[in-house]
């Protein structure tokens, strides 16, 4: 592209992002945002954009690694923004009560048009506005049960990397910022854009999974129930390899299938052939992290049968493949 058509590019399609910070603010997510949009690539053909920092605690924020930032903008940005980021809750805890100015200058930048986006532990920001009640929203797998606990009206999703609609969006910890922050620039200007942005970065354009491989899975064990229920999920945690129906389990548990079933129900959330797969899938995550087996091994001690059934269930579970598991987690047996 030559540098005429470039410029035509950027007066046409500028783009204003402000980055809305908290004392002692997280870098990482910050510098995130402006190497997606604060660097000028419109010889690359990527609309210009332009970046601008901004506080309401301002104009110096202390970080926590030893050093000062000194900002030239205040709330009022938020006037001026297309694009607003919260790049993390503030420190040194996510559960801080925002002031009331914050809050409703995000509010009314919304009202105007303005799309808002949270990195990790920002969503509890995001969240304190009301704007996400009744939606889809993620943060840092840490967070989790803090976020449900402050906010049970939001549809809180454990396991992406990032989601929302509506011009409110919310990514999970650190890397999935820049995931958001791509699919937001291939929502704005298209697959070839973002394609150019993520090879200048060196990070693929998209990243298949989420966050689940890195949360601790919450479904409840033989231990979290009643003891007319114990008994019965003790054994199945033991038998995993031989095929398990409701009708065994109900007998086992002197129960007809459909009174088995509900209280199962009411004991851990889940069905009870939920709950053997999601206890498969356990089983399986253990034995790659901890042994030498192969997947067809692991595969026929845990009862999934084959490789192939393992692989589906393993990925939509954890979303991420057996092997990239192991690659990621496996310490010595």
């Amino acid at each position: 592209m030559s540098k005429r058509t470039a410029n035509l590019v950027r007066q046409e399609r500028e783009h204003r992002v402000a980055v809305l910070m908290f004392d002692h603010p997280a870098m990482f997510e910050t510098s995130v945002a402006i190497e997606v949009w604060g660097n000028d690539r419109t010889e690359q053909g990527v609309p210009y954009s332009e970046v601008r920092l901004c506080s309401n605690e301002g104009p110096r924020l202390r970080v926590d690694v030893g050093f000062d930032l000194h900002l030239d903008h205040g709330l009022e940005t938020l006037e001026w923004a297309d694009t607003i980021v919260l790049p993390n809750g503030g420190r040194p805890s996510p559960l801080i009560d925002y002031e009331p100015d914050v809050l409703r200058a995000l509010r009314t930048a919304y009202e105007r048009g303005a799309r808002l986006l949270s990195f990790c532990s920002g969503a509890f920001a995001l969240a304190a506005t009301g704007l996400l009640d009744g939606r889809a929203a993620t943060t840092h797998w840490t967070y989790m049960n803090q976020f449900r606990a402050r906010h049970p009206s939001i549809d809180l999703q454990p396991d992406v990397l990032y989601c929302g609609a509506d011009r409110l969006y919310t990514s999970a910890g650190t890397s999935a910022a820049i995931d958001l922050c791509l699919h937001l620039v291939r929502e704005d200007w298209g697959a070839d854009v973002a394609n150019t942005v993520a090879r200048r970065m060196v990070v693929p354009p998209h990243r298949d999974g989420g966050q689940a491989q890195y949360i601790e899975q919450p479904i409840p064990s033989s231990v979290d129930v009643d003891a007319d229920l114990r008994a019965v999920l003790q054994w199945v945690e033991g038998n995993l390899e031989r095929q398990l129906t409701v009708d065994e389990l109900a007998r086992r548990a002197a129960m007809t299938p459909r009174t088995f079933a509900r209280r199962f129900k009411s004991a851990t959330g889940t069905t009870p052939l939920q709950w053997i797969l999601h206890q498969r899938v356990v089983a399986s995550q253990r034995m790659l992290e901890t042994t030498t087996l192969s997947v067809d091994e692991i595969a026929a001690t845990v009862g999934f049968g084959s490789a192939a059934a393992l692989r589906q269930h393993f990925t939509k579970v954890v979303g991420s493949t057996p092997s990239a598991y192991r690659a990621t987690f496996r310490h010595a047996a």
